[in-house]
């Protein structure tokens, strides 16, 4: 019978053996926690010393749209809640897909819970899935770079993590936002693609076509990933070397399927109420002003704002916008995957060639953290020093700048 102490031991190599399995799980959402929760301690900083409540700054703009929806559902919606003009008509609730409303409704019913703290831990949630799936892929596009070790793609692929953490409003992955579920799917749904697990890769995309309208690039590419695989176009796959299988092809045919019926449902959802086909375009357009037109408005924002500008808001979002771009065509050339260099960049597209309110450009930028893991991988080339003294940086001036669009401009949300 083995002794006390040996037991002991057992248990010790027992957890070791736990926890280094578990370490991609755990490892980026320590660092997810520990970066947000600065975040979240610079805002109530901002709210003590401006007077204001520091939950309600967790819910201004649509937060507040998504805590009604959650509690009223979409035709009992109360006529205090407006769209951009001020109105509010029998369609405008529909304007908001369903899903993050839908799931804070659901997990409301836990005793002790309302709408606004199931809100708040819904998305405490989704960000640690998100920030797992950050990891996973930095990871994923090192390791299809030749001569890369895994030291330096362990190193990335945190550095990563901290990179989307860290987002210059990444704040919003902590507030009542469809930004945390969306981030979760659409990049779990990249994994999986990667990693070539159709079935998985196909359930996550159509889950994220509930989440937003702009899910319509995630299914794209997703569907263009899973049409090379079943067309047996293997130089298109992750793995140029590897030819899908009978059964493999039949499950990515599966995804290619799948990944629409979300986004597709909705607006047949929102038709079938307003009685037109284009019913929730229409919506959308009239009370939010937003509609693609090819970068008319994006291009007279950004010379008015180069030219007159002079608050934090309108030069951050030139700014960042302009960031944006770099790192679109530095995706491009650092060979990564095509399908997460593709999805980051028809994101940053989308919102360069649209209209609406440009001051929320920062935060509707957020589902493109992909186009991050470039940057990554070159800080991970760094000494440990460079490495942990940008970060520091960065989290510092992230965090700042979180709190001042909410907490000063909050109509940057």
């Amino acid at each position: 019978m083995p002794s006390v102490s040996n037991r002991a031991a057992q248990e010790r190599v027992g957890g070791a053996g736990l926890a280094e399995r578990t370490r991609d799980v755990w490892i980026p959402i320590l660092v997810f926690l520990a970066i947000r929760g600065i975040g979240l301690g610079v805002l109530a900083r901002f709210a003590q010393l401006r007077h204001q409540y520091f939950p309600d700054l967790l819910a201004v703009w649509d937060g507040k749209w998504m805590i009604g929806l959650a509690t009223f559902g979409y035709n009992d919606m109360p006529w205090r809640f407006v769209d951009a003009r001020g109105i509010h008509t029998q369609d405008t609730a529909y304007a908001f897909f369903p899903g993050y409303p839908m799931l804070v409704h659901v997990v409301a019913a836990i005793p002790g819970l309302n709408a606004f703290r199931a809100g708040l831990l819904v998305n405490l949630l989704l960000g640690c899935a998100a920030a797992v799936a950050a990891y996973r892929l930095g990871r994923l596009c090192v390791r299809a770079m030749p001569h890369v070790s895994e030291r330096h793609a362990e190193n990335a692929a945190l550095l990563t993590t901290v990179l989307f953490a860290a987002a210059p409003m990444a704040i919003v992955l902590t507030m009542a936002y469809t930004e945390a579920l969306y981030c979760a799917l659409a990049g779990w749904a990249l994994v999986f693609v990667l990693e070539r697990r159709w079935l998985l890769a196909g359930a996550c995309t159509m889950l994220a076509g509930l989440c937003r309208p702009t899910s319509v690039v995630l299914i794209g590419v997703v569907m263009l990933a899973a049409l090379a695989a079943v067309c047996g176009w293997s130089r298109w796959l992750s793995d140029p070397d590897s030819e899908p299988d009978p059964r493999e092809r039949a499950r990515a045919a599966a995804a290619l399927l799948m990944a629409p019926v979300g986004w597709i449902t909705w607006l047949l959802v929102v038709a079938h109420h307003t009685g037109e086909l284009n019913g929730w375009f229409r919506v959308q357009t009239e009370g939010w002003g937003t509609t693609f037109d090819l970068g008319r408005q994006t291009f007279q924002f950004v010379n008015y704002t180069l030219i007159n500008g002079s608050d934090v808001a309108d030069l951050s979002t030139v700014g960042l916008l302009a960031a944006s771009v770099v790192l679109m065509v530095i995706a491009l050339r650092a060979r990564m995957p095509w399908p997460v260099a593709l999805y980051g960049t028809l994101v940053v597209i989308s919102l360069l060639g649209s209209g609406g309110l440009m001051i929320s450009r920062p935060r509707l930028l957020l589902p493109a953290f992909v186009l991050l893991i470039p940057i990554a991988i070159g800080l991970a080339r760094r000494s440990r020093a460079v490495q942990v003294w940008s970060c520091v940086a960065i989290v510092v001036v992230t965090s700042w700048y979180g709190a001042h669009m909410i907490s000063v401009y909050p109509h940057a949300m």
